[in-house]
């Protein structure tokens, strides 16, 4: 399933009305560091899964 250039645009315009335009980078930013942050914890957990099986 790929979106189009007309879904997408739909979706960033509801997105604009719900939260504005000064919200918007905020939650931008608060997203990127959030998957950051998982993918982070899943290197941690690999690297304690191999540790682990070692002793």
């Amino acid at each position: 399933m790929s979106f189009g250039f007309t879904e997408i645009l739909i979706i960033f315009i509801i997105v604009l009305l719900l939260f504005g335009g000064k919200r918007i980078p905020t939650l931008a930013k608060s997203l990127g560091s959030s998957i950051k942050s998982f993918k982070k914890g899943i290197q941690d957990a690999g690297k304690d899964d191999t540790h682990s099986d070692k002793v």
